[in-house]
């Protein structure tokens, strides 16, 4: 007499946009995000994070909402910037795997797939890089100067810190606290991640040129004081030491740590 064993069922999945003023993409990345997802597992949640936007972002992702059952919005009264807009989406998702990725349609949801893909035991983060940026000639310069220095201060090992479009292990950040409000939140993720000894996998994904929009960081001003920040993280993180991580019980593997532990290094 022989058995058969049913299939495990797909762990859960969150997926979640920062959204500032993303009025004329949100609504595309949001189908196809139901879409894909519904693809991937039965059980999944779309979140929207509106981070004050100025234009109709908040009443097409309130509509979203309410057409689909899986979809949701989380509103800033005011903006928090991406930094605070990414950490409200990672508090707010309440699935095994989380996803993100940003409302300006860059990349595209359906790659969701490629990452779901290299899902593991062994595996905690699947981080995307992109294959080629596509991007003004000026951000190109800027962003590959960017990548090189903070990979080396931050003796990063990921070939593409700045690449928004990730799937992680929500259970991941019971151990990193993240705490910047800034667009250096992303340096400061994948420092402590790292630090921490979670497992990294990267997948080649796409870029695309944004049709809807502008950059919220690539000014003058803003590159000052993001440099500011960076200096200010590489000090707390590299010098000092201070990785903000939550203490792991003894023999307790990287993504076991629970929120009660919370000795904060």
């Amino acid at each position: 007499m022989t058995t058969s064993s049913t299939p495990a069922a797909p762990p859960s999945l969150s997926i979640f946009f920062p959204a500032y003023n993303d009025a004329g993409t949100i609504a595309s990345l949001v189908i196809r995000a139901v879409q894909t997802a519904s693809r991937l597992t039965h059980d999944f949640e779309v979140i929207v994070v509106n981070d004050g936007s100025a234009d109709a972002t908040g009443s097409v992702a309130d509509e979203l909402a309410r057409t689909y059952a899986q979809v949701r919005v989380v509103h800033h009264p005011k903006n928090r910037g991406y930094g605070g807009a990414l950490r409200t989406g990672f508090a707010s998702a309440t699935k095994e795997w989380v996803a993100y990725t940003d409302g300006d349609a860059q990349y595209d949801p359906d790659e969701f797939a490629l990452l779901w893909a290299r899902m593991a035991p062994d595996v905690d983060l699947v981080n995307g890089y992109k294959i080629e940026r596509s991007d003004p000639w000026y951000r190109v310069i800027i962003g590959t100067l960017y990548h090189h220095t903070v990979k080396f201060l931050f003796h990063l090992q990921v070939r593409d810190v700045d690449c928004d479009f990730r799937l992680m292990r929500r259970a991941i950040f019971d151990r990193v606290v993240l705490e910047k409000n800034t667009g250096v939140i992303c340096l400061e993720m994948m420092r402590k991640i790292q630090a921490a000894g979670f497992r990294i996998v990267e997948v080649p994904v796409h870029h695309y040129h944004r049709t809807h929009g502008r950059s919220q960081f690539f000014n003058l001003r803003r590159v000052f004081w993001t440099g500011v920040d960076v200096l200010k993280l590489w000090f707390q993180l590299v010098v000092l030491r201070r990785q903000g991580t939550v203490a792991l019980t003894a023999g307790a593997s990287p993504a076991a740590g629970t929120a009660s532990q919370r000795s904060v290094r």
